[in-house]
């Protein structure tokens, strides 16, 4: 298993660390674009509840840096994180501005963009070309299913069909292209969850982040999970699935998240994700970590 540790140990030479920032945007199926409410999965900060907010990007990238440097060490090196929401969905000119200032600052070594396979037009594309010919350019595409049955269920509002083409022309521009996977969304059988891993290793996608499914405050999955409509996978359960997808990747393929944290704040279930410790203990004895 070619972790992320190893991976940006190869690359850069040390550990990297994620400074989150959150810009000015939002989502086309939240605006009204191609629908509104976001992913039912998705809390109202856009999964940026561990960013920070109202202040510019260089502060934002201190403050981040600060939070982590004890665990870090002097030796770890950043990577400004455009987080929240769909960072490509925006005018060009915010984007360069933005990716620009980032990348000015003394401790970051590389951008990383949380975006859609949708919300890739030229233009924008020709901003992240001109960012990957200065600085190493991760570009983050939220997946999270293959099936469109299940991406209409959740309300993601795009046909998983431009998710190959959005990969090749990222990594046309010099991008290195990370694809995020939901494990455990409503009514997905193991076939289906396989059907996406396969999905994701064919399109020549650099990496893939998995995550189990959460359950926050203020969410149409907290309606679906307090009527008893949605089961929640159990820790052990929930490894057993990622093992067997891992096994689906090739080798080169960087696996850059096993499972992430649901900020603890609206956080309803599934409980075990709570005891971050626990998980990672976990984690390490099964995966060999």
């Amino acid at each position: 298993m070619y972790t992320a540790n190893q991976f940006y140990k190869d690359t850069f030479g040390h550990k990297m660390y994620k400074a989150s920032i959150t810009l000015d945007v939002t989502c086309p199926n939240r605006d009204g674009s191609k629908g509104t409410g976001g992913c039912i999965f998705c809390s109202n900060e856009g999964s940026g509840e561990f960013a920070s907010r109202g202040m510019d990007i260089t502060a934002q990238i201190d403050e981040a840096i600060e939070r982590v440097k004890g665990k870090a060490g002097p030796d770890a090196g950043y990577i400004a994180y455009f987080q929240s929401y769909t960072n490509t969905y925006c005018t060009p000119e915010y984007l360069r501005k933005s990716i620009e200032e980032a990348s000015a600052h003394p401790k970051i070594e590389a951008v990383s963009v949380a975006t859609r396979p949708d919300c890739l037009p030229d233009e924008i594309l020709e901003v992240l070309r001109a960012a990957a010919d200065k600085i190493p350019l991760f570009v983050e595409l939220g997946l999270q299913t293959s099936s469109d049955k299940t991406a209409m269920l959740i309300n993601r509002g795009y046909k998983s069909e431009i998710y190959p083409e959005a990969v090749q022309k990222l990594k046309s521009i010099g991008a290195n292209v990370i694809t995020h996977v939901i494990v455990g969304l409503p009514e997905e059988t193991h076939l289906d969850m396989e059907n996406t891993v396969r999905f994701v290793a064919s399109s020549g996608s650099s990496g893939i982040k998995f995550t189990c499914l959460y359950v926050l405050e203020g969410t149409i999955l907290a309606d679906m999970y307090r009527a008893g409509e949605l089961k929640v996978l159990g820790m052990e359960e929930y490894f057993d699935i990622v093992f067997d997808l891992i096994s689906l990747l090739p080798d080169n393929m960087v696996i850059h998240r096993l499972t992430g944290d649901g900020p603890k704040k609206i956080l309803i279930a599934p409980d075990w994700t709570r005891n971050k410790r626990k998980v990672l203990n976990y984690m390490n004895r099964r995966f060999g970590l």
